[in-house]
């Protein structure tokens, strides 16, 4: 018997679209490219052959249109892992939710989404403007520890290792790892990106380990995770949003991955606030290879 989901459980606006984003059901496009700022998806968007719609909702700005003959959307998810939860249940519930009926529908649809977004290098060696693809993401939010099934996607040998060398600190929400999609990661990925593990923080200043005037309960935290090798394998970025996407994602069979670049690096001191010509010049590298 279909799973029937209550309306307190899952909002459907009086337009017959979705509570935050308000899509609806015949607008989900199955490749869809996520990123942050909503400024950013008209970037996106110039790519497209044509644009069928523009939605506005808060921060998540959705343009949908086609590109090379295929249907293809870009999302804007704002800043945070929170965000990140409502991005990802609201989309699966397009696809695999009868509105009409509110039954859970018995073939399942598997969505593409890519995330592009801009990071903080861990390592010294990565210099500002390089893209880094986040093989895998350790999350520090703690989104994916309230789910069931989270320990049959993480990769809890890797989360052990990350708790033991950096004496992980009780008070934080236990870190969870999480694999992007290979074939995404294969399709997208060529020489000119780094694969590397990503740290999805859970805000932007204290949680990566960025002191003002606020003194910081771990202040080594930074230099620990970057001098922690685990499989042969260092972590090399820091970001908000990559692990929740990840492993929603796989909770739900989606396939999904995140490629940033880099606008920091963390262990030289170095930045430019000036990081939109890489930026522009990622999405289309992205979306040539995602659409082919």
């Amino acid at each position: 018997m279909a799973k029937t989901i209550e309306s307190s459980e899952l909002i459907i606006n009086s337009d017959g679209s979705v509570f935050h984003l308000h899509l609806k059901p015949e607008q989900l496009a199955d490749k869809i490219i996520l990123v942050g700022d909503p400024a950013r998806v008209d970037l996106v968007a110039e790519h497209f052959d044509s644009i069928d719609f523009t939605v506005q909702s808060r921060e998540f700005r959705t343009m949908g249109g086609t590109l090379r003959g295929e249907r293809i959307m870009c999302l804007s998810h704002g800043i945070g892992p929170d965000n990140i939860d409502i991005v990802v249940n609201e989309l699966d519930a397009l696809a695999n939710v009868d509105f009409v009926t509110r039954e859970v529908k018995d073939r399942r649809r598997s969505l593409q989404m890519v995330r592009i977004g801009t990071s903080g290098s861990l390592q010294p060696d990565i210099p500002v403007g390089t893209p880094v693809i986040a093989v895998k993401s350790i999350g520090f939010d703690g989104v994916l520890n309230y789910y069931a099934g989270r320990d049959e996607v993480a990769d809890l040998d890797y989360e052990r290792a990350l708790c033991s060398h950096t004496g992980w600190n009780p008070l934080w929400a236990r870190p969870y790892v999480v694999a992007s999609d290979p074939g995404l990661v294969d399709q997208i990925g060529r020489d000119d990106m780094v694969r590397g593990n990503t740290i999805s923080a859970v805000g932007f200043y204290g949680p990566q380990g960025r002191e003002l005037r606020l003194p910081l309960a771990n202040p080594d935290i930074n230099s620990r995770l970057e001098s922690l090798s685990y499989d042969s394998q260092r972590i090399t970025n820091y970001e908000m949003e990559s692990a929740p996407l990840q492993g929603l994602s796989l909770l739900m069979g989606h396939r999904a991955m995140t490629v940033c670049s880099i606008i920091a690096n963390r262990m030289n001191g170095n930045a430019t606030p000036n990081y939109r010509t890489a930026v522009e010049d990622l999405i289309a590298t992205v979306l040539d290879r995602f659409v082919s």
